[in-house]
């Protein structure tokens, strides 16, 4: 495991944050309809290894279906920055930390990055869907 304090933040600049990461222990996208509809590609910490800071009165959230997750967004710019949710079968209390938000994430990070396909749509979180091409 190795860990870096990566920064990041939305597009306006109103919303930074800081988080502790390991890239190297995968990243992540999901087929459920929220994923799919915003291009998902995050990196899932606990909520300990990641701090807000600033912006909270900048951002607002949006929840769906079961409500186990609030994605979070900047209310000027648009840009969704995290989500915040609990979900017994990945572990229970998360922070979800959009990749593209990361400001100092060296590019052969990113590529190096493994990447997993969760089949959320069908909360088999475990597998990988049956087709990934579209994500």
């Amino acid at each position: 495991m190795s860990l870096k304090k990566y920064s990041g933040s939305c597009h306006c600049g109103a919303v930074r944050y800081e988080a502790d990461l390991d890239l190297s222990a995968g990243t992540g996208r999901c087929n459920c309809s929220f994923c799919r509809k915003v291009r998902n590609w995050s990196i899932i910490v606990k909520p300990e290894s990641f701090r807000l800071l600033s912006g909270e009165d900048s951002l607002n959230f949006y929840e769906f279906n079961t409500k186990s997750s609030k994605h979070h967004f900047c209310k000027n710019c648009g840009v969704r920055t995290f989500s915040k949710g609990y979900i017994e079968e990945i572990g229970g209390a998360f922070i979800s930390v959009a990749i593209s938000t990361l400001d100092n994430a060296d590019l052969n990070e990113l590529i190096e990055a493994p990447l997993w396909y969760a089949d959320g749509l069908n909360n088999n979180w475990h597998n990988q869907p049956a087709e990934i091409r579209h994500l």
